[in-house]
């Protein structure tokens, strides 16, 4: 039997609080305390919480004060909830919360969340994949406070010529720039920002090219919680030609469909 409560790390989703999951949504309505990112996370998402509920802002505490706050709240019976931006498991500061409650003896589980880069995706109408285009995704950031791992850097990940979603990133678009142009990419190459993506009248969206994104992200005053994306499928919903995938062909198989097959007539 747990005799020291637990602690749910649930992703609150882009912003948006109708994009939370239904599971999120149901702990936030039975929670008996919930600590949330307020700098990131919308306080609608709390919406659901009862009157009773203990909810505290977090966006003034260090790491040892939301443990700390955490811990103290996790008592038993209790639903205890550290509501984060978008997926706890993506910059998220997940593991570093997670030790000091093991530390304690405190259950934890983790609620995944929307992250940005499909809300940013889905706001502007694209897809991070086409066939024939590109079938992979690299979720990263610009080096900075944070130094990239050894390998890591922007200017290597970039010569895959694949799509890109950076976080964290929106106040290095020199160094974009600069990274993507040193790994191969044209001037003319499509990016993406999506500003606060799912934030109502907050969201804005921002399409221009390698040379002139800077520019147009600053005339815009974006200068936070932006995913810049590029990637060589940018703008497909308005190709002339699009490859089609193969699981819809009428000539492909798999276990629910059997392929069309065409009869040709003979000539006698």
């Amino acid at each position: 039997m747990n005799t020291q409560g637990k602690v749910w790390f649930v992703g609150a989703g882009p912003g948006d609080p109708d994009l939370i999951t239904v599971k999120g949504r149901d702990l936030i309505a039975r929670a008996d305390a919930i600590l949330f990112a307020g700098s990131l996370v919308q306080t609608a998402a709390t919406q659901w919480a009862s009157e009773q509920c203990v909810i505290k802002d977090s966006k003034d505490m260090t790491l040892t004060d939301i443990t700390d706050w955490l811990i103290t709240h996790a008592q038993p019976n209790k639903t205890v909830i550290r509501l984060q931006t978008g997926d706890p498991s993506l910059y998220g500061a997940l593991i570093e919360m997670v030790q000091p409650l093991d530390a304690a003896g405190i259950e934890v589980e983790v609620v995944a969340g929307v992250s940005s880069a499909m809300a940013a995706m889905a706001c502007a109408v694209e897809s991070l994949t086409l066939p024939e285009i590109t079938q992979t995704v690299i979720l990263t950031r610009v080096a900075g406070r944070t130094p990239m791992p050894e390998g890591e850097s922007l200017a290597e990940l970039a010569q895959h010529h694949t799509t890109l979603c950076l976080y964290l990133s929106i106040t290095l678009l020199s160094t974009v720039q600069r990274d993507l142009k040193a790994a191969g990419w044209a001037d003319d190459a499509p990016v993406l920002v999506v500003h606060k993506a799912t934030w109502g009248d907050e969201q804005q969206i921002i399409r221009g090219t390698l040379a002139n994104i800077r520019e147009l992200c600053r005339a815009a005053k974006i200068n936070s919680q932006a995913m810049i994306v590029v990637s060589p499928t940018l703008g497909a919903r308005h190709w002339k030609t699009l490859a089609k995938s193969k699981l819809y062909a009428p000539d492909f198989s798999h276990r629910f469909r059997r392929a069309e097959t065409k009869t040709i007539e003979k000539k006698s």
